[in-house]
């Protein structure tokens, strides 16, 4: 899917993406999208949708498959109780 076009930069800095590259990448007017700079002066734009679509599940690991990060807090508040009864 890799193409090579060139654009030109216009009024107050535009740059306008070919009909054919929006079309198949499906954007549309109002799309967002994030732009990266890298130090070789090279550009990269992305859609925000697959950017955010690839962080996605990226911590769940870190979290315990068998409780919810909510089950695990409420257990610590009824402990956290149980002792303030006791005392």
């Amino acid at each position: 899917m890799s193409h090579i076009r060139q654009v030109v930069i216009g009024d107050r800095g535009r740059l306008v993406l070919p009909a054919d590259v929006r079309a198949e990448l499906g954007l549309e007017q109002g799309s967002r999208l994030l732009l990266d700079t890298h130090a070789d002066g090279s550009l990269r734009l992305r859609p925000y949708q697959s950017v955010a679509e690839g962080g996605r599940g990226m911590l769940s690991d870190l979290a315990p498959s068998d409780a919810s990060m909510v089950d695990e807090l409420l257990d610590e508040r009824r402990r956290e109780a149980e002792l303030e009864a006791g005392e």
